[in-house]
């Protein structure tokens, strides 16, 4: 795309193509998707003033974990421990949400572990730590694997009777039990907009990264009755979707 002179680059493949793109080229334009710290990355300066020739949208998902374990465990009662997935060859953002999990725990008298998958053949070692670990839930991190494997890790987390968390609607859609997060198309809708605005001659410098306005939680209510779950009533109110 930098030898062809494109006018703009949307770099939609989360964090790591933003990076990419960062590393090849410092004059065209760049927007971005990402749901970890753009400043952690050094993506850009600050969120209000960007500099250099990237901006673009933060859906937030590594600053998600204390609501997400709090709405986990209010569907999932109890003292044991809570695993939380991340994706080891990711290493910046795994470090971030699992730091935020542990934060959120702690203020919630919960207790996590840690585990790791980077492969689709590490989620039956995954299932299988959680039996040992006498987990009662998972709360899975926000990573593009994960994403792409979305409907995969909601059959499979049923299937083991294994109640899960994700950040994005689709899981729930797929079959997985809850999901809380961003809205993942009003996101995707941003980038356009802002790459529509870089091309038109705006500079991605004076354009602060958009923060999210917009969260959705959705609950499913199928799985959680093939789990032996009953959903309180008050959560269901509170939910933006509830798959019947």
């Amino acid at each position: 795309m930098v030898r062809q002179q494109v006018a703009a680059i949307a770099a939609t493949g989360a964090t790591a193509s933003a990076v990419a793109a960062k590393a090849a080229t410092q004059t065209i334009p760049i927007v971005f998707i990402t749901g970890g710290d753009p400043v952690e990355f050094k993506l850009v300066d600050s969120l209000n003033r960007p500099g250099g020739n990237l901006t673009g949208v933060n859906f937030l998902a590594n600053t998600l974990a204390s609501k997400q374990l709090e709405l986990l465990h209010q569907i999932v009662p109890g003292t044991a421990p809570i695993g939380v997935l991340v994706n080891p060859t990711n290493p910046t953002l795994a470090d971030q949400l699992w730091k935020d999990a542990e934060t959120a725990a702690r203020s919630l008298g919960m207790q996590v572990r840690l585990l790791h998958a980077s492969t689709e053949r590490d989620f039956a070692m995954v299932l299988q730590t959680l039996a040992q670990l006498g987990a009662g839930a998972l709360l899975i991190g926000v990573d593009g694997f994960f994403t792409s494997r979305v409907g995969l890790l909601a059959q499979l987390t049923v299937e083991h009777a294994v109640p899960a968390m994700y950040f994005s609607r689709g899981f729930s859609v797929a079959g997985g039990l809850i999901s809380y997060g961003t809205s993942l198309v009003d996101a995707y809708r941003e980038v356009g907009v802002y790459t529509g605005r870089v091309v038109r001659g705006e500079k991605p410098a004076d354009l602060p990264v958009v923060q999210p306005t917009k969260f959705e939680f959705v609950i499913n209510l199928k799985t959680a009755k093939k789990l032996g779950l009953t959903v309180p009533l008050a959560l269901q109110v509170a939910a933006d979707e509830v798959i019947e």
